[in-house]
Formats: C-alpha cells, structure tokens, sequence
C-alpha cells in the first residue's frame, strides 16, 4: 500500500479504537505500534524500536519512556504514550523533556494513538520546546498534513529537512494566527493599511472607525468565495441539491412546505459538508433535506443516519452535529466556513455509518 493508504487504514482503525482501547497498553497495542510501523519501522526489532527505554536523569533514576526509536544505530525519536482518552493539551509529559537533553535525539512524540504531536529544539539547541511545531490528527487531516507526515518515514527521514520544515510551519503558524486576529478583529494599524489603497482623503479616527466593519465584511466575503470556487472546481458544477421529497421522512415535514426556501448559505454548507466527507465516501451518499425550520443533512438519504443540521434562519446562526447514537450537540458559529471546525465530527460520524452498514 501507498503511505496515504496506510494512513488511511490506521484512521479506520482509530475509530474503533477510540471506544475500545482505553488504556495507556491497550493503546500503545491499537494504535501507537501500528503507527510506528506505518512509518517503516519493525516494531519487533530491538534495534529499531526500543520499548520501556531507560534513561537516568540527574538525580532521576530508572524513569523510561515509552519507546526510543532507532536510525542507523541513533536514537533520532522518543516517544511518549497516552491513553486514547487523553487530552493531550492537559498531558503530563516532562519525561521527553528530560530525555531529549540526556539523549542525541532529534525529534520527540507526544501521542494518544488519534492525535501526534511533535516536538523539537527550534527554540534553543538541545532544549524540547514548549510548543509542538507540528500536530497529526487521524481523524483530521488533509494532503498537506500527510505530505508533513511522510518526512518522518524511516526511508526518507532527514532532520536538516525535518528541522527547516518545522522552521517554516512554525513562522506560518505565528502567521496565520497573527491573520487570524486581524480577521476577527482589524486593528486601526491594519485599518490603515488598507484603507490608504481605497481612501483618498485623511484617514482620521473617525475615517478609520468607519472603515473597521468594512473591511472585516470584505475578509468574510473573500474567505466566502474562496470556498464557492473551490468547491464549483471539486464538483465541476455537477452537484445537484435534491429537494425534500413529500413521501419520505413524513415526519421530519412541516405543514407549510411552501415556507422552505433554500438559501445560498445552506447550499454552501452542504457542499461543504459534501466536501469534507468525500475523503470517505462518495459524495452522492450525502444528501440535503431542506425543511422550514433547519436544514437536515443526512447520509444516504436516510433519517435515521443524520449528520447535521443547519440553524441558518435565524440571527443566530448554529449547528446541530450528531453522534453515532444520534445524539445531537449545537455549535454556534459565525459564518458557513465555521463547519470546517467540526470536521472530525463529521468524518467520524460518516466512518461510523459506513461501517454499520445498514445500522
């Protein structure tokens, strides 16, 4: 199999994974061993893979960490093991500190089996930093991701590319944070940036004031049509919006069908949902029923395998996503482009009906 394929497969069994092997062992058996190998490695040979490794540190005697990870006789990663339930945010992880300054290692992991965080010493040479410069989710991952990824493959592995890669990450996502906040809220500095291109006269406070909502609309409209172009060139145009049929589903209809107006907003969320779930089936499975109050999207055209629900009529505009047990959580968000935040929701929940079958 091809390295994305593997993934792939390693992502599908995550999801069972997640409800069945809940301990730390149970986890390091599911999920970090196979990820390891998914990465080239014999996880049965010593001299690749050294589980339970020990290091003394200082005063710090017979601490281990979960497994060092061999390259032509070099310890190059150590990895640290949580259970699939942990929060990896709220992780306790001081070991790879301690070992990454004892040990010639390049590269240390953090992993629950579905999340892998990795650390190195961008910040000061031969002194794990804080902050991971990149973070591999299964559950959500793009071909940006995976191309991240397969730098960290026994058969490609480099640290000078490694190294200048996290370099770059790390700078993009100052940058993208740094975006981020001007797009949530433009400062006057920013204000002026862009108004001095549009505005002839003096930009006083009150020009500046003025423009603020102006141009925080303009970020909006621009992401907005971004994700319409892509998603017209990932369709082709092709994709029709099929309208809520009167004898199926009799029970989630209104009385007054004529009230159902589907807007641009929920055809953007649907392809958008449509988008995110063609990683794992075909899009066809996954169809619109507009109704007067929300508009339901569901797999297969079936009400009894919901995926979300769009609350777009109203001012405040939220979300209905569903779990495998069609339990429904609301997320209130600001704009269309906010499901991508519940992406691996929905992916899960796809994988879920996909695998039941008829269930």
């Amino acid at each position: 199999m091809s390295f994305k394929e593997q993934v792939t497969e390693l992502s599908k069994r995550a999801v069972s994974a997640q409800t069945i092997a809940l301990t730390e062992e149970a986890t390091k058996n599911a999920l970090v061993m196979p990820f390891l190998r998914t990465l080239g490695f014999d996880v049965f040979d010593p001299t690749q893979i050294i589980p339970e490794f020990v290091a003394d540190v200082g005063l710090k005697k017979g601490e281990k960490v979960d497994y060092a990870v061999k390259l032509d006789g070099k310890i190059q990663y150590i990895v640290e093991a949580k259970a699939v339930s942990a929060n990896l945010s709220d992780a306790q992880y001081s070991q790879l500190y301690r070992y990454f300054s004892t040990t010639d290692c390049s590269i240390a992991i953090l992993t629950n089996g579905i999340q892998i965080w990795f650390f190195t010493d961008l910040d000061a040479p031969n002194k794990l930093d804080i902050n991971p410069f990149f973070k591999f989710d299964l559950f959500d991952y793009d071909e940006n991701d995976l191309r991240e990824l397969e730098k960290f493959h026994k058969d490609r592995f480099s640290i000078e590319d490694i190294k200048s890669s996290a370099n770059t990450l790390k700078r993009m996502k100052a940058a993208i944070s740094c975006i981020e906040a001007q797009f949530n809220e433009p400062d006057d500095e920013f204000v002026r940036l862009i108004s001095k291109n549009i505005y002839d006269g003096k930009l006083t406070a009150a020009v500046v004031t003025e423009f603020k909502p102006i141009i925080k609309r303009a970020f909006d409209d621009l992401v907005r049509q971004k994700i319409q172009r892509k998603l017209t060139a990932a369709f082709n145009d092709s994709v029709s919006i099929p309208a809520a049929s009167p004898t199926s589903a009799p029970e989630l209809k209104d009385a007054d069908e004529d009230a159902v107006e589907t807007t641009q907003e929920e055809v953007d969320g649907f392809n958008i949902v449509r988008a995110i779930g063609a990683e794992f089936a075909d899009i066809s499975r996954i169809v619109m029923r507009d109704q007067k109050s929300y508009c339901g999207i569901n797999f297969d055209d079936n009400n009894r395998k919901p995926i979300l629900r769009l609350h777009f009529n109203s001012k405040t505009k939220f979300l209905t996503v569903f779990d495998a047990d069609k339990n429904g959580t609301r997320f209130d968000v600001d704009r269309v482009s906010d499901i991508y935040k519940v992406k691996g929701e929905i992916q899960t929940l796809i994988q879920s009906y996909m695998k039941n079958g008829a269930a």
